[in-house]
Parts: C-alpha cells; sequence; structure tokens
C-alpha cells in the first residue's frame, strides 16, 4: 500500500479569440488548441510536434494566413504567431504539465 499526493499548479495560462479558429485550422493546429482531448493530447509533451509543425506552416507563408485575419480586427495573423510560439515554448519547458482548455 502507498499514499500518492498530487500538487497541480498553473506553469502557463493564455487567452486568444475564436475568430482565430479558420487559420489555426488552415495551419492544422485547430484541435491541437481548441479541442487537445479530441486527438489524444493530454499533456503538454503531446502538443510539441504539432505545434512545432504548425508555427512553421504559420511563419512559412504570412500572406496565406493574413488572408484569415478577423475583418473587426479580433483575431489577427500578427497576435496568433507568437500565441502559438509562446505556447509551444511552454510545452517545451513543462513537457509532464496537463492541458487544461476552457472553451
Amino acid at each position: 500500500m502507498s499514499l500518492d499526493v498530487n500538487l497541480h499548479a498553473e506553469v502557463y495560462s493564455a487567452n486568444i479569440t475564436h475568430n482565430l479558429g479558420k487559420m489555426a485550422e488552415e495551419a492544422g493546429i485547430y484541435k491541437a488548441l481548441w479541442r487537445p482531448e479530441e486527438i489524444d493530447c493530454h499533456y503538454a509533451r503531446d502538443l510539441i510536434e504539432i505545434l512545432s509543425d504548425g508555427l512553421v506552416k504559420l511563419t512559412a507563408d504570412p500572406d496565406h494566413y493574413k488572408k484569415f485575419d478577423s475583418p473587426n480586427g479580433w483575431g489577427m495573423y500578427i497576435h496568433f504567431v507568437p500565441f502559438v510560439s509562446k505556447y509551444l515554448a511552454a510545452c517545451i519547458a513543462n513537457p509532464d504539465a496537463l492541458i487544461y482548455v476552457s472553451r
């Protein structure tokens, strides 16, 4: 017999508008960001390759992805790329962190 105790601390938190959903889908990272449980991603380490690949796509062709900028200004490429980059860095720094998203 044993006793297991766990303290879960928030190591990263960020927020981005749903208006970027189409851009995320086009970059292949929508489910990784908004619905990670649907693609069996439960830990930060599960997102690293997906986000990395998506970030490469986003930065390789900015003009293509800027087509998905929200007309009202809430959901822009210039905000999304840093969001993905910072989230990826947090996943790399904390690979064992549990993912929790609120939609």
